[in-house]
């Protein structure tokens, strides 16, 4: 099975190296921009600042061989797979970032602002998906 991803989108972000970066968003994550390609503005109906979503991305820095890590990067921890981590080396690197929208552009050069975000600057966005309801009846899809 062949699979691809669409980038929809980058960060821009004043996180600029993985030494850096935050582990988790409630570690100093700063706001951050994503800018839209504009062919997927359409996508953005419906966005408003105050809701939560989640941003997949794709880790673009990661390495894609490690199958085991010491969680956080302290050697003094007994490793463990990353798939019982949220490590950013993994075999598929993607990126998990559950914000809260502070700002919606749909104009020509779109754009989202959100709350701590820890992805570096220049991540690939490759989807956002909104938390909890967005909509009340079929009618209003």
């Amino acid at each position: 099975m062949d699979m691809s991803f669409r980038i929809i989108g980058r960060v821009e972000s004043s996180v600029k190296s993985r030494a850096e970066a935050p582990k988790m968003e409630d570690e100093g994550a700063p706001q951050a921009v994503v800018r839209i390609d504009p062919a997927y503005r359409e996508a953005m109906l419906g966005m408003v600042p105050g809701k939560e979503a989640v941003l997949l991305t794709w880790l673009h820095q990661s390495d894609r061989t490690y199958l085991q890590v010491h969680p956080r990067g302290d050697k003094t921890r007994e490793k463990r797979g990353v798939f019982a981590t949220r490590s950013p080396d993994r075999p598929n690197p993607i990126g998990l970032h559950r914000v809260r929208l502070l700002a919606v552009d749909d104009g020509p050069e779109p754009s989202i602002t959100v709350d701590r975000l820890e992805a570096l600057d220049g991540t690939p966005v490759i989807d956002i998906k909104a938390i909890g309801r967005t909509y009340r009846s079929n009618e209003e899809r």
